[in-house]
C-alpha cells in the first residue's frame, strides 16, 4: 500500500472536526486506511458532556512486546469559516493550507503513512497508531484510550511520540495549566438605596494580595525553571462581576487565576498560598488543572528521536500537550512537523517539505524501536 502524505492530510483536513461536533466520519475513514495499511483496529467510543458522539482508535501492527506508539488526535480548534474557507485545502508556495495542517493533521498523516510502510515481516515489537478525541478541550479521548483500550491492555508499547508541531525538534518537556475560581457573594441593589453589598469591593483586597503575590513569584527562584523560555509560571487573573452596571452592586464576582506549572517548580506552595488567602476572606474556592510533562533528557526515547532527526538536543516548550496522559504509561517525546505559531491561526499551514519529511523521521524510528 502506498500512501501520499500530502494528500492523505488534505483529505484528513476536508472532515469538519472542530471538537463541538463529532468525529465520527474521519474515523471511520482512518478505521478504513489503517486496516488497509496492515493494522488491527481498535474503535472506543463515548459521548462528550453536550451528547456529542466522540471515537478514538488504537491500531496496531505486528505482535510481541514493547514496542512504539504514535499519538496524535483527530480533532481541531474551532474554524472561523466567516474569514476563510478551512476545509478546502490547498498548497500554495510549498505550504499545506487548511484548518488542522499544523495541528495536527498534517502530523496525524505523517504518522499513519510511517505505519502504513512498515513491513510487519520485519517488526520483531509491535507498532500502534493512537488517534483520539477531544485533545482540543480537555484530553477525553487520550483519558479513555488509556483506560479503556483492550490493545494497549495487551500489551503497552515501552515508547512513544505525540506527534504535535514542534517543527521536527524532539521535546523532552512542557509545561502544565493550574486554573483556580474564587468567588465573593454581595448583595445586590440599587446605590440609590446604599442598602447592596458589592462583591467588587468584597474582593479588591484578595486581588491586591494577588497581585503582590505574582510580583513576588516572578522574582523567586524556587518558583521558576530555567529549562523554559520563560522560565516564570505566567501568573495571570480575570474578573467577571457579570457585567454589573455601575449604579448596582455586583452580587457576585469571579475572579480566575492561572499558572503555567513546570517540573521542580513549587506549585503545590502557590496552591496552598492562594488556597489559604480565600479561606482568609470567606470567598468560595475551586481549583482544577494538569500537570507538567517531563521525560530524562537521556531517555531511550529521546536519543532515539535526536537519531531520527540528526539533532545534538531535545528542547522544552510553553504549551501542554497529551503527552502528560501517557507518560505514566509509556516513555515519551513529543516530535512533530509544524510550528505552533501556525496553529489555530486564520490561514492555518504546515510546510510541506517538513512534513514529507516527518514520514522519514518516523520511519527512521520505528526501524530503531520496533526492528531488530
Amino acid at each position: 500500500m502506498t500512501l501520499d502524505v500530502v494528500s492523505l492530510a488534505k483529505q484528513l483536513i476536508s472532515f469538519p472536526t472542530p471538537s463541538q461536533v463529532s468525529n465520527e466520519s474521519i474515523s471511520d475513514f482512518l478505521v478504513d486506511i489503517l486496516t488497509d495499511g496492515g493494522c488491527t483496529v481498535e474503535r472506543l467510543s463515548y459521548q462528550d458532556e453536550s451528547g456529542v458522539a466522540k471515537v478514538s482508535l488504537v491500531a496496531r501492527k505486528g505482535n510481541g512486546e514493547g514496542g512504539l506508539g504514535l499519538f496524535s488526535h483527530s480533532d481541531t480548534v474551532p474554524a472561523n469559516e466567516e474569514v476563510w474557507s478551512p476545509f478546502l485545502p490547498v498548497v500554495e508556495d510549498g505550504r499545506l493550507i487548511g484548518r488542522g495542517s499544523c495541528d495536527m493533521k498534517g502530523p496525524l498523516a505523517a504518522t499513519v503513512v510511517a505505519a502504513a510502510n512498515a513491513d510487519p515481516d520485519r517488526l520483531a515489537r509491535p507498532l500502534y497508531v493512537v488517534v483520539t478525541a477531544d485533545e482540543e478541550i480537555g484530553f477525553g479521548g487520550a483519558r479513555q484510550v488509556m483506560v479503556e483500550s483492550r490493545l494497549l491492555k495487551e500489551n503497552m508499547p515501552d515508547h512513544g511520540v505525540v506527534a504535535e508541531p514542534t517543527e521536527l525538534v524532539p521535546v523532552y518537556a512542557h509545561k502544565g495549566g493550574m486554573h483556580f475560581m474564587i468567588t465573593a457573594t454581595g448583595r445586590s441593589a440599587h446605590t440609590s438605596t446604599d442598602r447592596g453589598i458589592s462583591a467588587n469591593l468584597l474582593m479588591a483586597p484578595f486581588l491586591a494580595e494577588m497581585a503582590e503575590l505574582a510580583e513576588s513569584l516572578r522574582g523567586d527562584e524556587r518558583f521558576r525553571n530555567d529549562e523554559f523560555d520563560p522560565p516564570t509560571n505566567g501568573f495571570n487573573m480575570t474578573i467577571d462581576d457579570g457585567g454589573c452596571k455601575l449604579n448596582v452592586t455586583a452580587a457576585k464576582t469571579v475572579c480566575g487565576l492561572s499558572i503555567r506549572t513546570m517540573p521542580d517548580d513549587h506549585h503545590e506552595e502557590v496552591k496552598d498560598l492562594i488556597e489559604a488567602a480565600t479561606q482568609r476572606y470567606g470567598f468560595e474556592f475551586a481549583v482544577r488543572g494538569f500537570e507538567p510533562f517531563y521525560v530524562a533528557q537521556d531517555a531511550p526515547i529521546v536519543k532515539a528521536a535526536l537519531t531520527a532527526t540528526g539533532l545534538e538536543r531535545a528542547q522544552t516548550v510553553p504549551f501542554g500537550t497529551e503527552a502528560l496522559v501517557y507518560q505514566d504509561h509509556l516513555q515519551s517525546v513529543i516530535l512533530g512537523p509544524g510550528n505552533i505559531a501556525q496553529a489555530h491561526t486564520v490561514g492555518e499551514w504546515i510546510d510541506v517539505a517538513q512534513l514529507q519529511r516527518a514520514v522519514d523521521v518516523y520511519e527512521q524510528m520505528i526501524h530503531d524501536l520496533c526492528e531488530d
